[in-house]
Order: structure tokens, then sequence, then C-alpha cells
């Protein structure tokens, strides 16, 4: 179901999994919202989501970005693959311990769990609070 990929440059981060991406051929931009396919980072206000953030721009803020559609979320926003400076970021951010893989719409991407259970075990990013909270259950509370 992977969508042709696009080659945009990254303009905005909102947290640890959506950025803001500038598509298409100049003046003639879209301006796109991209929600990372597969992992959950923690919330603003949350333990480590100004952390996650962090990371995540570190890695894809005003660099060029392949972005790979995989869905489209209920706000619209694309869900996606997305790589930045060779590195496919969802991925990156489970393994360096800025998100958690996200189950419940993981499917096709269970084999990141082993970078998040590496990621625990060494305690890299908010793997260092051991009783980190996954953002799904923090937003219900």
């Amino acid at each position: 179901m992977l969508a042709t990929a696009l080659l945009c440059l990254i303009v905005g981060v909102s947290d640890g999994d959506t950025l803001t991406a500038r598509c298409g051929a100049p003046g003639q931009y879209q301006q796109v919202k991209v929600r990372l396919a597969a992992i959950d980072a923690p919330e603003r206000g949350q333990p480590y989501g100004n952390r996650a953030k962090q990371a995540l721009s570190d890695l894809c803020y005003m660099q060029q970005a392949t972005i790979r559609q995989v869905d489209q979320d209920r706000y619209k926003r694309i869900v996606a693959e997305v790589t930045c400076q060779g590195q496919l970021a969802n991925q990156w951010m489970v393994r360096n311990g800025w998100a958690w893989v996200y189950d419940r719409y993981a499917s096709g991407y269970m084999h990141w769990h082993q970078d998040q259970r590496a990621a625990q075990a060494e305690r890299r990013g908010l793997w260092q609070d051991t009783h980190a909270m996954p953002p799904w259950e923090w937003r219900r509370r």
C-alpha cells in the first residue's frame, strides 16, 4: 500500500512523531502534516516529550526527507515512513529510545520491538525512566 515517495523539506516538528513538510516543485509547494507510521512518542507535557521532539528535530528539521505514505489518519495527516539523513526516522526514534512501537498501528513493523527492547535494556532516551508511561495511557488519563 506504499505510495510513491515524495521528496520534501522538513520545515516543522510538532512533537516526537509529527512533522510538517514542504513538498513539490519550487513555486508550487504544498505543506503537509506527517505522522510517523507505527510509533508513538511522548506527548508535549509528558515526561520526555520535549526531548523526543528535540531528537526528531536534530534528525529531520530543515533536512530533505523521503516520505512514503502508508495511510491517512482521522486528522487528515499523512501517515508515513520518513527518511532523513539516510535514517528511517520512525525506527530511529524507537532505536534511540524516544518512541514506542505503537502496536495498534504497527502491523508490518513488529520487528521494531527488537529495537525497542535494546533501547530499554541500554536505558536509552525515555528508558532512563523505569516507569515510563506509553503516550496512549498518558492520553487516557
